[in-house]
């Protein structure tokens, strides 16, 4: 349990608060140890995360905590232990799950700890299953694939008929042209 202070510093006021409009703003966060990277494996991480509008930020575990406490978020103190980068996903978090685990094979330096996503606490083993599962729009593009295949297949059985039609009537035409004038 933290200690509580007798005299409440206004910047550590403002950090906590600044964390919870960041922590606000999404519903999702994957927590990383990122001990041992370089600037530059970071710098690279950080760029693949911005591509799918993610926040990667270095926080400081107390802070974190008293953060997602005031936000009333489940309990993720078992995760804001040690160095800890978390990665705020404002929608689509499996992309950013699937680039941090990749990532996390590339550069085994990182390590991801967990995740929060919605109400659900996620382990290290459940975010990395999680990243596997197809995302948000390849689940719709398969959705709509299926919707789809019932009209493409009336479709082409309605086109077929007057196929059909016409092939028959060509190739009786084709017969009486072939056969000697009487």
């Amino acid at each position: 349990m933290a200690i509580v202070a007798k005299k409440i510093q206004d910047a550590k006021t403002a950090s906590i608060q600044e964390l919870k409009d960041a922590f606000g703003k999404a519903q999702d966060f994957i927590f990383t140890d990122y001990r041992g990277l370089t600037v530059e494996q970071i710098t690279i991480l950080r760029k693949q995360l911005r591509a799918k509008e993610v926040h990667y930020k270095v926080v400081k575990n107390n802070f974190a905590r008293l953060a997602f406490e005031q936000l009333s978020a489940p309990n993720v103190a078992e995760y804001l232990v040690g160095p800890t980068a978390v990665a705020i996903a404002p929608k689509d978090s499996n992309e950013v799950a699937k680039i941090l685990v990749d990532f996390a094979r590339e550069a085994p330096a990182l390590q991801v700890k967990g995740a929060l996503i919605g109400d659900s606490v996620y382990t290290a083993a459940q975010t990395e299953a999680f990243s596997k599962l197809p995302g948000r729009l390849e689940l719709i593009s398969m959705l709509m694939s299926v919707l789809n295949g019932p009209a493409r297949n009336l479709a082409g059985a309605l086109n077929d008929v007057p196929a059909r039609l016409v092939r028959t009537i060509k190739a009786v035409g084709d017969k009486k042209g072939e056969s000697p004038a009487a």
